[in-house]
């Protein structure tokens, strides 16, 4: 390779964003938006799982046979599997909704991150062109850090 030679390269960039009034009423409604839409779904696996059973014991013979009760234990197992999981993903939307109600204001928080391509050549340091972050209030771009 020659000293000019450079490749295009991807990168994260980690997104900061100071606290605000109106970015902690924006987070604050992503999250109860999260956690009504985990109790739809929490209604409907329900509901979901009490349609298939019913389906089950109707369209067998005998109800109590131990072939019918195997499927129907292996439903109940699935819709309880799957509760657990809806249920912590709930507790967790309802801790960072918590968190971020305690944030104070002018703070900054990490965000998320983007990706971005960056021009790498010989002789460039490669940590520093991979740490990149922006900060951003209320939607706009405050700062870039190179």
């Amino acid at each position: 390779m020659t000293e000019n030679s450079s490749i295009s390269i991807k990168r994260s960039v980690l997104i900061r964003a100071v606290v605000t009034p109106l970015w902690k009423e924006e987070a604050d409604k992503e999250l109860s938006d999260a956690i009504s839409s985990s109790d739809q779904q929490l209604s409907r696996l329900e509901n979901e799982g009490q349609q298939i059973v019913k389906d089950i014991r109707s369209q067998s013979v005998n109800p109590l046979d131990p072939r019918v009760q195997d499927q129907v234990a292996q439903v109940q197992q699935q819709v309880a599997a799957k509760r657990a999981e809806l249920e912590e993903q709930k507790r967790n939307l309802l801790q960072q909704q918590s968190q971020i109600r305690d944030l104070k204001m002018d703070e900054i928080v990490e965000q998320g991150q983007i990706d971005s391509s960056c021009d790498l050549k010989v002789g460039d340091n490669l940590l520093k062109k991979m740490q990149v972050s922006i900060l951003v209030k209320d939607g706009i771009v405050q700062e870039i850090d190179l």
